[in-house]
């Protein structure tokens, strides 16, 4: 039987693999976006600067190769401490049957967690570049955020049990498909609830776009690789659980 700690192991390994393939990912692809998008902002704030500071020098605190090796270690990162989290989340959903398909149980939290942490909140405050949003409302814009991937788990969690619950009573497909349909449409009513941001967004519409589509690129390449590795490496111990053992031959 896979004992927790097991599980922490995996997820260890595989939420670290996933970080650094996003933070790879970001800094080859992301990065010169976000380089542009600073750019701006620098050139901005220098000609605010001429018309009401003149002569006033904000030196850089990191150069931008600093912050792209910030990056790459952040991303690592948080891709251990999400991978202790879904291989705890991974413990509890399938607490009962560890083994039973663990590439597809792997495969589909690491979905659901793609879709819950990010992609729906991000439907609702889209990611922006360096420079967009007013320091002054930063709180705010963290607790809607972290306000809308509580909504958005909760959905999710609501259509899971849902779907258990319709199976158990040998309802058809269509039926719980219809049922998990509601329900996330339920939820994205809500999000589209909660506050909006009346930020300026002063940056090219090629540009902020661009940030956006890499910035859910980035997620679903970390979610993907956890996932993936999580779901090889389960399935490589439940085949090793279920292999006989070899007989000792007779000295």
């Amino acid at each position: 039987m896979t004992t927790l700690r097991t599980l922490l192991g995996r997820g260890l390994v595989s939420g670290g693999l996933g970080g650094l393939a996003a933070g790879a990912f970001s800094y080859l692809l992301a990065e010169p976006v976000m380089d542009r998008a600073v750019r701006l902002e620098s050139a901005r704030v220098a000609a605010e600067g001429a018309h009401s500071h003149a002569g006033e020098h904000h030196a850089e605190v990191f150069t931008r190769a600093t912050q792209h090796l910030g990056l790459v270690v952040g991303t690592t990162v948080a891709g251990l401490a999400l991978g202790v989290l879904f291989a705890l989340a991974y413990a509890l959903l399938y607490r009962r049957d560890p083994t039973t398909d663990p590439w597809g149980r792997s495969i589909r939290l690491a979905a659901a967690a793609f879709t819950g942490v990010y992609l729906l909140p991000f439907l609702r405050y889209p990611a922006n570049p360096p420079g967009v949003g007013d320091p002054a409302t930063i709180q705010v814009r963290t607790a809607t955020w972290l306000g809308a991937i509580v909504i958005s788990l909760l959905g999710l969690v609501a259509a899971w049990r849902a779907q258990a619950h319709l199976a158990q009573r040998g309802a058809p497909a269509r039926v719980r498909q219809l049922a998990t349909a509601g329900l996330l449409t339920v939820t994205l009513v809500l999000l589209f609830l909660l506050p909006g941001t009346a930020d300026p967004i002063e940056v090219p519409a090629p540009l902020l776009w661009d940030f956006r589509l890499l910035s859910v690129a980035t997620q679903a390449v970390l979610w993907g690789v956890l996932g993936v590795t999580f779901g090889l490496l389960a399935e490589h111990t439940a085949r090793a659980a279920r292999a006989p053992s070899p007989t000792t031959a007779p000295a």
